[in-house]
């Protein structure tokens, strides 16, 4: 039983085909496995459907059916939720000063953070995210990484 954290560039995979959505599904399909994302997760895959929209990527019909498939999944439990507290807020300070001197935005500190607390609480084992400066600063955190574009 496969338990992880989603990272929201591994999330938009599992719903709109591009590099990667073949090894992100048969990972969240897998039985019995379970799954957290952000709160800001949820929030920053209905902006990366709007992106893909604007750039003419996926329709407005596209736009809908995937923004309800993602909030349905999430009420049916595909997907488990977690809120971000501030002792996220001040871990992703902590990560930010950490990583100073290379590129890490804050909205992904923030996700690193909440993908740190499940895993020191036992709850997951994997981090699935398919950005790789993401991916480096999660391993340097010693989080086990699954990137589903890079074998």
């Amino acid at each position: 039983m496969a338990r992880s954290f989603l990272d929201t560039s591994a999330l938009v995979k599992y719903y709109h085909p591009e590099e990667g959505t073949g090894a992100v599904t048969q990972f969240v399909q897998e039985r019995n496995g379970r799954h957290y994302i952000s709160r800001l997760g949820i929030v920053e895959a209905q902006h990366a459907f709007a992106i893909k929209l604007r750039i003419g990527e996926i329709t407005e019909t596209d736009f809908v059916g995937l923004r309800q498939r993602l909030l349905r999944d999430i009420a049916q439990g595909q997907f488990e939720h977690v809120r971000v507290t501030e002792p996220h807020y001040r871990e992703a300070e902590h990560l930010i000063v950490t990583y100073r001197r290379r590129r890490f935005r804050t909205l992904d500190a923030l996700q690193l953070a909440v993908a740190l607390d499940l895993s020191r609480r036992g709850l997951t084992e994997y981090f699935v995210c398919a950005d790789t400066r993401l991916c480096e600063t999660a391993a340097e955190e010693g989080l086990v990484i699954v990137n589903p574009v890079q074998p």
